[in-house]
């Protein structure tokens, strides 16, 4: 044991066990409290630490319990002894969590695998050690950027480098001490930012991001991407007064127009609807399997000839499937003016050189209830029905959102003239479905017109460096802007689960086909994330969690990170919660979702979650790889706040007579 060990000694180790151990605290305890050589030492609190030596280390002790019991024997004590606790014996109960070397070199490693023996001297921690358990020690680091041109060459790789912390809150065990988190651990894994509603999430979402902006001791983090879905419009409000460095543009969902100003460009929100793939327009027409799904997938495959010149083997397969449909209209069981009426409608939609209202007319022209020209009709019709073509595939070629549903019915066209009668009964609720999202202002954002389309909205690829903030000077791609918020406020879950699953897979498939990868980090705020990556999810065949829970799984190989924020664990998809790797959790009360958190970290021991649910306002628990030891803290304060303030109920209910609302 060193020297000093000797002089902080507070009590012995009297009982062993695999999950916890018993400290005896010395006479001179009296209140909990030590008076060390270097300060006074409260050690009677929940969560602070101990150590016991263990040969050259150090084991770690959290404090879980504090109790006492009388030293007496005598049963006829007088009121006096009873109420004298001097006389007591006072006990900790603690559990170990990790290994200190008991020199100043090596850091803290979770974990015991030496358990200290009966009777071992235990000591209080000192600040010096709790700055080794929380690894927030700074070293020198060289500046980055120097006359070399390469990033890498500038760092002299030699010179220990400082390891990047963020702080993110205070102790509230130990009083006045900050609590960090490494950045590459934080920011480079998923985050799961759980709480009750009113706990403080989006506190501490706007917090993490204001911290790291506003780190006066590095260069300003020009490099990152922060990618807000941001459900109930706070986010705006919150990051407005970011450092000038930092560009912030913000997607508002139902925005007539764009304003640009000088740290910040506000632009409504829209996505093209010919970005989206097969799986998302299931997911926004909630296409049955087994009858809609192939419908709709050879409907978007007709899109392409809608959009494109009627040329080459293009016009062979216009005028292939409109030969087939008429064929089959002809050979149906309708009257004359019936086939007239349902072939002049689809020619009035969709033709060819070929097969137009001027070739077709006069042969469908009606005369006695009879179609005149129905032979030479055939005979044209037979020409252009050829073996050797199959239906074309989607292909994201732009057209007109209300083509899609001229596109549908020449699919269920195609399908009745192969004999398929009851398609388009099977297929009324897809229609209808259609009709109502083409007529729902809400969707506004899928229906721009083409002519009506920014130049970046034309093309995917640019489309999803606007968002990620990068901007093309000559052959360059140049970061100009770090935080991105799409402002979903006056969106309904169908909505949202749309917008963000298709924003995500753009992104994701972006990053990976980046060369080279994973240079470009992007962290993927999701706010309220329950509704949108739900573990039961109530559509039909498909749903926005499978997207998100792809990128759980594969998304750091590619610098794609989650941040999901959620008052419901529960109700997320325990995939994408099972690949988090570092947890910030406010007050949770619900026992569901407490289970829910258990069976989701193992490694977290059942003291420290029995503190959730009473967990004050602006509290929490944030374990993971970020922090060396879960830790109790109050987050730091954020300024601006989001528009997440709860109602001032006795300020809005009693107030003068005549005083008009605060409504605009």
């Amino acid at each position: 044991m060193i020297a000093d060990d000797r002089r902080r000694a507070i009590g012995n180790v009297v009982q062993v066990a695999a999950d916890r151990l018993v400290v005896e605290l010395h006479g001179q305890s009296d209140t909990f409290t030590v008076v060390g050589f270097d300060d006074i030492h409260y050690v009677a609190r929940i969560g602070a630490f101990v150590m016991i030596p263990t040969g050259p280390d150090y084991a770690v002790c959290e404090v879980v319990g504090l109790r006492e019991r009388d030293a007496s024997t005598n049963a006829t004590r007088s009121a006096e002894e009873v109420l004298d606790k001097t006389s007591s014996v006072k006990f900790l109960d603690v559990v170990p969590v990790g290994t200190l070397p008991q020199q100043r070199e090596g850091g803290f490693r979770f974990g015991v695998s030496t358990f200290p023996s009966l009777y071992s001297e235990v000591l209080y921690c000192r600040d010096h050690e709790l700055d080794r358990i929380f690894d927030v020690a700074l070293r020198e680091e060289p500046a980055v950027g120097s006359s070399k041109s390469d990033h890498s060459a500038a760092i002299d790789h030699s010179i220990p480098t400082r390891l990047r912390t963020l702080t993110i809150g205070t102790s509230v065990v130990f009083e006045g001490f900050a609590v960090k988190a490494k950045i590459d651990e934080l920011f480079g894994g998923h985050v799961a930012v759980l709480g009750n509603t009113g706990s403080g999430k989006s506190c501490t979402v706007a917090t993490l991001v204001q911290s790291l902006f506003e780190k006066t001791t590095e260069h300003p983090a020009r490099g990152a991407t922060f990618l807000l879905v941001d459900v109930n419009g706070e986010y705006r409000q919150a990051l407005s007064k970011l450092p000038s460095a930092i560009g912030i543009r913000s997607y508002v969902l139902g925005a007539d127009g764009d304003s640009i100003g000088c740290s910040s460009e506000i632009r409504s929100f829209r996505i093209p609807h010919w970005f989206m793939s097969v799986e998302e327009w299931e997911l926004l027409l909630r296409a049955s399997e087994r009858t809609q799904q192939p419908v709709l997938r050879a409907a978007l495959g007709l899109t392409s000839l809608f959009g494109a010149g009627a040329e080459g083997d293009l016009l062979k397969i216009q005028n292939h499937v409109l030969a087939l449909c008429f064929h089959g209209i002809l050979t149906s069981e309708a009257g004359s003016p019936t086939k007239k009426d349902r072939i002049t409608g689809i020619l009035s939609a969709f033709n060819t050189p070929d097969l137009n209202l001027g070739t077709i007319s006069p042969l469908i022209a009606i005369s006695y209830g009879e179609m005149v020209g129905a032979d030479a009709l055939v005979d044209l019709l037979q020409a252009h029905i050829r073996d050797d073509i199959d239906l074309p595939g989607y292909r994201h070629i732009p057209f007109e959102f209300r083509r899609l549903e001229d596109a549908l019915e020449l699919a269920l066209l195609y399908e009745e003239a192969h004999g398929n009668r009851q398609i388009r009964d099977y297929c009324a609720q897809l229609l209808t479905r259609f009709k109502w999202i083409n007529e729902r202002d809400e969707f506004r954002f899928l229906r721009s017109p083409l002519d009506d389309l920014r130049d970046y909205e034309r093309d995917p690829g640019t489309f999803v460096e606007q968002l990620l903030g990068l901007e093309r000077r000559d052959s360059d791609l140049c970061k100009v802007a770090q935080v991105s918020v799409i402002d979903l406020n006056e969106a309904d879950d169908e909505v949202v689960e749309v917008a963000a699953a298709v924003v995500a897979r753009l992104v994701f498939e972006r990053l990976r086909r980046a060369d080279p990868r994973n240079r470009l980090p992007v962290n993927f705020v999701l706010e309220e994330a329950h509704r949108y990556i739900a573990e039961r999810p109530s559509r039909y065949a498909i749903d926005a969690g499978r997207t998100f829970e792809r990128i759980a799984k594969e998304g750091r190989k590619y610098g794609l990170f989650l941040i999901v924020a959620s008052q419901r664990p529960s109700e997320l998809s325990k995939t994408v919660l099972s690949q988090c790797a570092n947890f910030v959790v406010h007050r949770i009360q619900n026992p569901d979702d407490l289970a829910h958190i258990r069976q989701m970290t193992p490694f977290i021991s059942e003291n420290v979650l029995k503190r959730l649910p009473s967990l004050p306002k602006q509290h929490a628990l944030v374990f993971g790889n970020s922090v060396n030891i879960p830790t109790t803290f109050r987050v730091r304060d954020v300024d601006p706040k989001p528009k997440s303030d709860d109602a001032r109920i006795s300020e809005l209910w009693f107030r003068p007579e005549g005083e008009p609302s605060e409504l605009k």
